[in-house]
């Protein structure tokens, strides 16, 4: 029967996309992770049911959400996908039922963990998720072909392939040619070893000629010590080359990396971004270890076969047909242990869970006297363990077994040979040594091959993970032309604008906004947490593109100017900007390599951080971050509004710039930007009045929508939202 398709999720969010993904394939399409992440609406949180539901339908499936009990599993077309744990999705491929233990056996397609089969308990735990009248349910989501489904092509295989990754090593040809001279004169000199030892039996020994045994110690001593040469050079070498294409990869990675708009690092888990830079080292390993080392296992394979060949061919027929049967061994049991130690790996998570709860809930568990209760639960998983443990045990017995007698048993077998070809005069003493000599060495040869398979599966795996990255467009893809000006009316316009965040079934945060935003002026935008404040301006610096509607710059398009060119006019201060473990000058000066001091004291002085800086016993050169001092948020604010003054821009956006500094701190700074706002336009977020009200507009947001707009006096004439908003402040004489 066919093997039931499986792919890999690239990051911890994409099982949804992921499963999706496999049965498309399973019905003879396929679909790139990217185009199915974009129409299913993943966000950090991932995929949900609907927007799975929704991209199926969108490639031509008929989907049906259900949620149902354990009898109507049975009867729905299979695959299909089913929500795990609560917290995943997996595909359901297959059902078997086990007469003579009346149980099932479900097959499951998981896109973190690969294809594992779970008894009825397992699967039971793992998908029940609610109950209904006193019945255990678990949902699951049928999907299946419509015409339309193979009327459309699928997505072609494109992107980064082995051969690009192989083009690295072309760079270093002279190296490698280098390389291979030393691996080859390597192999040579230790297939002259079985040689000299044979002589040293049949010659030296036999015709009783102690010099002539000097003379073959000699040579075996000069032949270990070239060797020993040979695989120095050959170590730097490998060192050199590794490094330079390890620099490489990771160069060119970050280089794609900073070149993708900035909406995709809203969506990616930092800890996703990490792993791809990990599966660089894979592929450099893979590239530079286990292909080079497997050559030279294949060559020392080769040569020493041959030899062994020229010896005795039983001895090789022999040793071939075992050493097959020891690879095939080895690979079956490495899947049994993948999918055990899957398992296990779960419920040693669940361990570490439950021993940080117990630890950490401890205070709870005492004053609700539920001592009992939680033990037996930590004991229940640790019996879990155990049987998990009492498997591996066992698994590992049968392998380490079945090894031993496969190995031995060629040993004893290749023995028994060799001894008896020099009684029957077919072999002399010496030649059996070297017999032994060659055979211990087409050992390791075997070893690594097996090593090989698996550094390519996971080398494989690395690059799919990289051609997501690869394959999409860049912010400013080559050949699109941008504008590297601004228009002479530098006024901003919002027309009509709508967004709506990634994932299905989310509300428009904004709802067809029209606002202008003068030139040369100071406009405010207020409102409740989650009307679309800072939405606005995430679309002003082109985090994302505005679903409907358009922004202009005067009357030219904004996505027609050049990204960095228009972020490169803009002095940014975002609630959660990022502090660089760096000095404070280079965190104010980010994009100098040495700062302008006359403009880092500008900056200094109207963010109000002179005399923080001053009592530092290193002044501007202190270091702060994550490996420096420690900086309390008021600060952090200060430098990062330090930054956007050095910047000296024509268009300033503070999102809740001044929230974390004390009433003196922001007046002191309100105070000094107002003469540094002059002639240039600004876009504030505030919610405090002494932020806001000296603007020359203040726009009020509700659910997406502009409610007032006008300045503070009018506003607070008009006694509606705005006044409602700033109303205790008011009373306060804030």
């Amino acid at each position: 029967m066919k093997k039931f398709p499986h792919y890999k999720q690239p990051d911890q969010m994409d099982c949804g996309p992921t499963c999706l993904r496999i049965i498309a394939r399973h019905y003879g399409r396929n679909y790139t992770i990217q185009r199915l992440r974009e129409i299913s609406g993943i966000n950090r949180q991932g995929a949900s049911l609907l927007g799975i539901s929704e991209a199926a339908e969108k490639i031509g499936f008929r989907t049906i959400g259900l949620r149902i009990g354990v009898e109507q599993l049975q009867e729905i077309d299979l695959p299909c996908i089913i929500h795990w744990r609560q917290s995943h999705f997996v595909v359901l491929y297959k059902i078997s039922f086990k007469s003579y233990s009346d149980t099932r056996i479900y097959y499951i397609s998981d896109p973190a963990k690969g294809l594992i089969k779970y008894s009825e308990t397992e699967f039971f735990k793992n998908w029940l998720s609610t109950q209904n009248n006193g019945r255990l349910e678990g949902i699951a989501l049928m999907i299946s072909p419509s015409p339309d489904f193979y009327q459309q092509g699928g997505d072609s295989e494109k992107g980064l392939s082995l051969t690009y990754m192989i083009s690295y090593l072309f760079k270093y040809k002279q190296l490698i040619f280098q390389l291979l001279l030393g691996l080859g004169v390597g192999s040579l000199l230790q297939l002259i070893f079985p040689f000299l030892t044979q002589s040293v039996v049949d010659i030296g020994i036999n015709t009783r000629n102690l010099n002539f045994v000097y003379i073959i110690l000699i040579a075996q001593t000069m032949l270990f010590l070239g060797r020993l040469g040979v695989d120095f050079i050959r170590s730097w070498i490998l060192l050199h080359m590794t490094t330079r294409i390890n620099i490489s990869i990771l160069t060119d990675f970050l280089i794609k990396l900073m070149k993708l708009p900035m909406g995709f690092f809203e969506t990616k888990m930092t800890g996703d971004i990490m792993q791809r830079m990990s599966d660089q080292g894979r592929i450099q390993s893979f590239l530079t270890g286990s292909s080079l080392n497997t050559i030279f296992s294949l060559f020392n394979l080769v040569v020493f076969s041959f030899v062994l060949a020229y010896y005795n061919i039983s001895i090789f027929i022999v040793f071939f047909v075992s050493s097959v049967i020891y690879s095939l061994w080895v690979i079956f049991f490495l899947k049994k242990r993948r999918e055990l130690d899957f398992k296990r790996f779960d419920m040693s998570s669940e361990n570490q869970s439950t021993i940080v709860q117990l630890i950490g809930g401890m205070q709870e568990i005492k004053l609700n006297n539920c001592e009992q209760q939680k033990r037996w639960e930590w004991e229940r998983i640790q019996a879990g363990l155990f049987r998990f443990s009492i498997k591996s045990l066992a698994l590992g017995q049968y392998q380490q077994f079945g090894t031993f007698f496969i190995n031995e048993g060629k040993n004893i077998l290749i023995t028994f040979i060799v001894a008896k070809s020099v009684i029957d005069g077919q072999l002399t003493l010496g030649a059996m040594m070297a017999v032994q000599y060659i055979v211990g060495q087409l050992n390791s040869p075997i070893e690594q091959l097996l090593g090989f398979l698996q550094s390519f599966q996971d080398a494989k795996i690395s690059l799919e993970r990289l051609n997501e990255i690869h394959e999409l467009e860049d912010e400013e893809p080559v050949g699109k032309s941008f504008l590297n000006e601004l228009p002479l009316n530098k006024s901003i316009c919002l027309q009509n604008v709508s967004f709506t965040y990634p994932g299905a079934g989310n509300e428009p945060v904004l709802r067809n906004i029209t606002l202008q935003i003068p030139e040369g002026k100071t406009t405010a935008i207020v409102g409740m947490s989650g009307s679309g404040k800072t939405t606005i301006l995430k679309l002003l610096l082109r985090f994302y593109e505005a679903q409907k509607g358009e922004i202009k710059i005067g009357n030219t398009l904004i996505k027609q100017i050049g990204y960095r060119y228009w972020r490169g006019k803009c002095g940014i201060v975002m609630q959660d900007g990022f502090i660089f473990s760096d000095t404070i000058a280079r965190n104010i000066a980010v994009a100098d390599e040495y700062p302008d001091m006359a403009k880092l004291l500008h900056a200094i002085k109207a963010a109000n951080i002179s005399e923080f800086v001053e009592e530092l016993p290193l002044g501007l050169n202190t270091k702060i971050g994550a490996v420096g001092n420690g900086i309390s948020q008021g600060q952090r604010q200060r430098i990062l509004i330090a930054r956007a003054v050095y910047k000296n821009p024509e268009y300033i956006l503070f999102d809740e710039a001044t929230n974390a500094l004390d009433a003196n701190n922001e007046k002191i700074i309100m105070e000094n930007l107002e003469t540094f706002f002059k002639g240039r336009t600004v876009i504030v977020v505030a919610h405090r009045l002494s932020t806001v009200k000296n603007a020359d507009n203040i726009v009020v947001l509700d659910k997406g929508l502009i409610i007032e707009q006008g300045t503070h006096q009018e506003l607070v004439k008009n006694n509606g939202e705005y006044y409602q908003l700033v109303k205790n402040q008011l009373e306060l004489g804030v």
